[in-house]
Order: C-alpha cells, then structure tokens, then sequence
C-alpha cells in the first residue's frame, strides 16, 4: 500500500517538472459581438363589433282569426238547410278563425340588431437578437488566435501558455 501511494507521489511529481505553464498577455486585434436569434411568444388581439340580428317577439294578432271566422260563418251559412246550416255556420267560422289566424300570424319574424363585440386573438413571435459573447481575434508571439469570451475584452487578453518538453524523435520529424 505504501509502496502504491509512493508510486503515484512520484509520478505526479515528474509530470509536474514535465508540463510548467504560466499566464502572460496576449495583444487583441478584433473583437467581433456574437447574436444568437430568439423568438419570444406574445397575444395580439382585436376586437370588432358586429350587429346580431335578435328575433323580437311579434304581437299576436286576433284581426286575422275574426275576419277569418265571419267569412267562414257566412260560407257556411250558404251551405246545407235547417239544423244542418247551423252546424255549417259553426264549423266555417271555426275553420274560418283558424284559417285566418294562421295567415296573419305566419308573417317572417322581425328582427332588430343587437351590437356585439368579437375579440378574437392569436399567437405572434417576435424575433429578438440576445448578446452570447465576443469572438476575439488576439496575437501572441507573432501567431494569431481566435477564441470567443463571455464578456468583451480589453486591448489585451489574458493566456496561459504551457511548456511541455518533446521528445526527441518528434523533434526531428516536425522540423
């Protein structure tokens, strides 16, 4: 066990001498603001008033059942002889009233107009364009980068910069 723990302190202790970094400053040369579109969900509504038609109770009329009812009496009355023209006089003025009450009383309902308001709404998204960052263009020892920040840098840009030894072999072949 102890041997494992002093093992692993060695190892991490080589990498360490291996890999240094430090932080120095890098010259900015262009930062450029980065928009992202966003659609935000809103209710647009109107309203109109329109004119309803409301059926109005007409009065009832009696005029078309009494002229209805004297014309068939006196029809009936031209018809039959004795108790009979009685009974014909009575029965066309009964039709008769029916008659003339079902013709004056059919005539089309009237109908006033009421005003009304309609309101009627839909769903619009409206486009807005939200701030993600800065693409950031920097120089550093002649070489140029580019990475992209949270917020807008100044004329310099913080890096870390990391010295890592190569082996020889690769040295070679990269050069």
């Amino acid at each position: 066990m102890k041997r494992a723990a002093l093992l692993a302190l060695l190892a991490t202790g080589t990498v360490a001498v291996q890999a240094q970094s430090f932080v120095d400053r890098a010259r900015v040369q262009q930062v450029e603001p980065q928009y992202e579109s966003v659609q935000i969900p809103r209710q647009e509504c109107t309203s109109q008033v329109v004119n309803e038609p409301q059926p109005v109770a007409a009065s009832r009329g009696y005029g078309g059942a009494i002229v209805g009812g004297v014309a068939g009496g006196i029809l009936g009355n031209q018809v039959g002889k004795g108790h009979g023209k009685e009974a014909a006089t009575a029965v066309g003025a009964v039709i008769g009233a029916l008659t003339g009450d079902r013709i004056a009383n059919s005539q089309p309902q009237d109908y006033a107009y009421q005003p009304r308001e309609v309101r009627s709404c839909q769903t619009v998204n409206d486009v807005q364009q939200r701030l993600t960052g800065y693409r950031v263009t920097y120089e550093y020892r002649g070489q140029e980068y580019t990475t992209v920040t949270r917020e807008q840098p100044g004329r310099t840009l913080p890096v870390r910069v990391s010295i890592t030894p190569m082996e020889e072999r690769e040295y070679h072949r990269s050069n």
